[in-house]
């Protein structure tokens, strides 16, 4: 008997009759002996309007009382999935974060999973009950209701897989699996059946919007098989695990995309020691996360600093290098919003050299100007103008065969 743990997301549990749908999957699965724990989102579009709701209310809504207010969606789909469940014969029992032993920091609105106490889940799982979790949420230590940021419901899911040491962590969601790139953009994208959790990590970082970052991070860390599956259709999904041996005749796994990309430049600042420091500091100061950093040095003893930040932090960032640009002694500030990063995810790059010449002479050959390079162990990042997106990823999944089965 195997014991999996369940994760639906929030189209999957939309309506009443996906509610109905995920019943039937989670019947036929114990039908095949295996124990279930099933971790739910909030029905889809419930967590936009309750935060609409709360900021008629309030502008600026306190977070912890935010999160009581969050919290209750998943509560409401914990509920109805149980009595869909009994309705068919099948013993099932519901439970939110705090109830299920989920304890958190006190991070309210980003909290962070510290401990799990799965008794009273095993017990349910002893007496042949399906146990239906509360995704996105947990309680501290003295009793607070936490939430765990967007796409919370993954770590949930994980965390509970790790705690029970369940078989596999199986994330039931509206694709049917990890595409070599988004099918919007390549309809010939293919799914994959295997990835690291090492290139899921890369992939989610760098836009790929299938897993929340953090559930990544944590199947990492302890271990736990990841499956991502689609709720709609039968299928084996794609499997993220750690690297295997017949992972290295893949170069490339996947291309991620950001559009929401914007770039920044202090041009000719003198080039002295302390003065990234200077640039950044005030950027870090605002809270605003920096991504990639290029600077130009030239013969005269001065540089030029680029670096990019989401685009919705380019209009702040912008005002604080006009501030600061007199002090650092820079001739000026210039900035570009129309810009997107595209990136090559593979840890065949750990072995096989001429990729990055590959990915240059492919958009080269395509008319495409590449306006900034960021390189890692497994990643390629170029950052170019937002109209080659598309054309770029298309290009570059040409280019390493990614339609073709390895």
């Amino acid at each position: 008997m195997a014991l999996y743990v369940n994760k639906y997301g929030g189209t999957s549990v939309g309506r009443i009759d996906r509610i109905q749908n995920v019943a039937e999957q989670v019947i036929k699965a114990r039908q095949q002996g295996d124990d279930l724990v099933v971790v739910v989102s909030a029905m889809s579009g419930e967590t936009n309007r309750l935060l609409a709701l709360a900021h008629e209310i309030q502008e600026q809504p306190k977070p912890r009382e935010l999160d009581v207010l969050l919290a209750t969606g998943e509560q409401v789909t914990i509920a109805l999935l149980a009595m869909a469940l009994e309705e068919k014969g099948c013993p099932a029992r519901s439970y939110t974060g705090a109830q299920a032993g989920i304890v958190t920091d006190a991070a309210h609105t980003k909290a962070r999973v510290e401990s799990i106490d799965c008794d009273v889940i095993r017990a349910d799982l002893a007496a042949g009950r399906v146990v239906i979790v509360a995704g996105f949420q947990g309680v501290t230590e003295e009793g607070d209701i936490t939430t765990l940021g967007r796409g919370g419901s993954d770590t949930t899911a994980v965390a509970l897989a790790a705690a029970l040491k369940a078989d596999e962590c199986r994330i039931y969601t509206d694709v049917d699996g990890v595409y070599t790139t988004d099918p919007r953009v390549e309809p010939r994208a293919r799914r994959l059946k295997q990835i690291t959790f090492e290139e899921m990590l890369e992939m989610a970082s760098l836009g790929s919007k299938v897993l929340q970052i953090r559930s990544v991070e944590f199947a990492g860390k302890y271990n736990v098989p990841l499956r991502v599956l689609s709720s709609f259709e039968e299928g084996e999904g794609t499997l993220i695990t750690y690297e295997a041996q017949d992972m290295e005749k893949a170069l490339i796994s996947g291309i991620a995309f950001n559009r929401d990309e914007a770039k920044l430049t202090l041009e000719r600042v003198p080039d002295r020691p302390g003065i990234a420091h200077q640039i950044l500091g005030p950027i870090a100061d605002a809270n605003i996360e920096v991504d990639m950093i290029v600077q130009n040095i030239a013969g005269d003893g001065a540089t030029d600093f680029t670096f990019t930040v989401h685009r919705n932090d380019y209009k702040k960032a912008m005002d604080i290098l006009q501030q600061i640009r007199q002090d650092l002694g820079a001739e000026g500030v210039t900035g570009d919003a129309d810009i997107v990063k595209v990136s090559l995810v593979g840890v065949g790059m750990r072995s096989h050299a001429g990729i990055a010449s590959t990915m240059f002479k492919a958009l080269a050959d395509d008319g495409i100007n590449i306006r900034m390079i960021s390189t890692s162990e497994i990643k390629i990042s170029v950052v170019v103008d937002e109209k080659y997106l598309e054309l770029a990823v298309r290009s570059l999944h040409e280019a390493f065969d990614l339609g073709k089965e390895p």
